[in-house]
């Protein structure tokens, strides 16, 4: 065989009921080597990645590391001990506990005859590997205090401290700000210095094309592009991902913008300070700006999420308070958060529960179930939702399904605003597409709709209007004709309009 790969697959196959979800697919990446692995939702990049861990069992195909089969037997922590890690997006921690506890789990050093934690070596053990990384933290810390890209630095840190060889790598800056990412990028490039591969799974291009040597395109279960990142192009790989041509990924159409809807005056909520602005029928009005910004906390204090300590709210020109979410609705403003699963979804609950929710009260006292299959069945088919069912776990859908059901809970209440906060996060290219789409299709029936999104590129293809956020406060603010990426970036890094 000999050893040019770190890593090779070699025609790992996978049937589920009904579904053949690997087809003999190969792959391979060289030690230090960074490889992206990219498709759709459904393309097999999951499954691929727990039969490499140990958590799947392939039906066929062989898997070697360093020249050597890997028995299929061996189970996750087996394969751990190889030197075979896997980070998952939804990250695996304990609050409460230290650094060096959450570092060392499972194998954390005793002493004397009743095995207590030898807290001494444990400290030393943790600050040997901090410093080898230079992440400069306390061992002691308590994990429930470091942000969600500490938290994330520590979890890689776990997996290498098992002297890993390769370390897979799931959508890892999803729930990032610009300045971790590139703290990421750099802890990704120095690991491969050090002769780790690793595997990098993302929806994100910009991305893919930042961080990695090479990409494998897979798509339908099967591998359909094998390629250098230096020579390649986006639309080239958004071709290969979804078997046809995406010349315009943002559909936009000529908006026919109406009245106002909402006004907002003057509001002042946690960070976000004197934030004034309207958005009308028809419009998709983006608002833009980095992390901590302050335009998530404007629209949560709209929405009652988060206290009001100033401003005015106005909903066709009636001046109106709002306490709560309850209230929200019932002045026509619906929500679809940045995270789907945390706030947006029942995961254990079916795609109908999901979807009914916010209309139980016009089902009746006894639920309709006629009414009720008939408006599901309805807003399935509007959406396009691919589900077997709508008596499935809404947690058994592809990213990009789920997200259109969280849009068709709200739709369903019949809104005039519909406020999106990250739409398009963590789904694929041609789900992302097609919600784009959806949202020019609410424009066009006289929806207004608000866009908060960190995807520059995505802002300035379907909004009509921009607003910059940056400290809290609305430093810019630009029509479809006139804005350009870089004048919006400028202004929310550090510039007035």
């Amino acid at each position: 065989m000999g050893s040019e790969y770190r890593l090779q697959m070699k025609g790992i196959t996978k049937q589920f009921p009904g579904v053949l979800a690997l087809d003999g697919v190969d792959l391979e990446v060289k030690a230090g080597e960074v490889l992206a692995v990219i498709g759709e939702n459904g393309a097999g990049k999951s499954t691929m990645m727990k039969i490499l861990s140990g958590a799947l069992l392939n039906d066929h195909g062989e898997i070697y590391l360093d020249g050597e089969l890997v028995p299929p037997e061996k189970n996750a922590r087996e394969r751990l001990d190889l030197g075979i890690a896997i980070i998952y997006q939804e990250l695996n921690y304990l609050d409460e506990m230290t650094i060096a506890e959450n570092l060392f789990m499972g194998e954390l050093p005793v002493k004397g005859a009743f095995k207590t934690v030898d807290f001494k070596k444990l400290r030393k053990q943790a600050q040997e590997l901090l410093n080898k990384f230079d992440l400069p933290y306390d061992p002691f810390t308590k994990v429930g205090t470091l942000t969600v890209a500490e938290k994330q630095m520590i979890e890689i840190l776990r997996a290498v401290s098992k002297d890993v060889k390769v370390l897979v790598m799931d959508e890892p800056t999803s729930a990032l700000s610009e300045t971790e990412i590139e703290q990421l990028y750099a802890f990704i490039k120095d690991l491969a210095s050090k002769g780790v591969s690793i595997l990098y799974i993302s929806h994100k291009l910009d991305e893919v094309f930042a961080v990695t040597d090479k990409i494998q395109v897979m798509r339908d279960g099967k591998r359909v592009g094998y390629l250098n990142t230096k020579d390649t192009t986006e639309e080239e790989l958004v071709e290969l991902m979804v078997g046809r041509e995406l010349s315009d990924m943002y559909p936009k159409e000529e908006a026919q913008i109406g009245e106002t809807v909402l006004e907002v005056k003057h509001l002042d909520c946690e960070i976000a300070h004197d934030v004034s602005f309207k958005v009308r029928k028809g419009e998709i009005l983006g608002l833009f700006g980095l992390l901590g910004s302050g335009r998530t906390e404007a629209v949560e204090g709209i929405l009652g999420k988060k206290e009001m300590t100033a401003g005015e709210i106005y909903i066709e020109g009636k001046q109106v308070t709002i306490k709560n979410m309850i209230e929200a609705k019932k002045y026509g403003l619906a929500y679809v958060p940045a995270s789907r699963k945390d706030e947006g979804l029942i995961l254990i609950q079916t795609v109908r529960a999901n979807t009914s929710v916010t209309v139980l009260d016009q089902l009746g006292a006894i639920i309709d179930k006629k009414k009720e299959t008939e408006l599901i069945d309805d807003w399935i088919k509007k959406l396009r939702i691919k589900t077997p069912s709508p008596d499935v776990p809404v947690d058994s859908l592809s990213g990009g399904n789920q997200q259109k059901v969280v849009l068709a809970k709200w739709l369903a209440a019949s809104p005039k605003v519909l406020i999106v906060n990250e739409p398009t996060r963590g789904i694929d290219v041609g789900a992302k597409v097609e919600i784009y789409k959806l949202l020019e299709e609410l424009c066009q029936e006289g929806i207004a709709v608000i866009m908060i999104s960190s995807e520059l590129p995505e802002t300035v293809g379907i909004a009509d209007r921009i607003l910059i956020f940056k400290e809290g406060e609305i430093k810019g603010e630009f029509d479809r004709k006139d804005f350009t990426q870089k004048q919006i970036l400028q202004i929310a890094v550090g510039g007035e309009q």
